[in-house]
């Protein structure tokens, strides 16, 4: 099983079950969300396996434009 975690930059942070939040996010207001995910993609449960996270901006492409001009 899986924690999820939302920020107010719109960031999803992965993390397994129990697992604390890694250091280099810990400054991050992080949400975490109410359910437990049963089933993540293989590409979040190999960076989970990997690096104990998996981090994501769920910020749309328009979104990031508006920004950066």
């Amino acid at each position: 099983m899986y924690d999820v975690y939302r920020n107010g930059t719109r960031d999803l942070l992965v993390l397994q079950l129990g697992s604390p939040i890694p250091a280099a996010y810990s400054g991050n207001r992080w949400r975490k969300s109410r359910r437990r995910i049963l089933k993540v993609s293989d590409e979040i449960k190999s960076a989970v396996q990997r690096r104990g996270y998996y981090v994501r901006s769920l910020r749309s492409p328009k979104d990031r434009m508006i920004e950066g001009e």
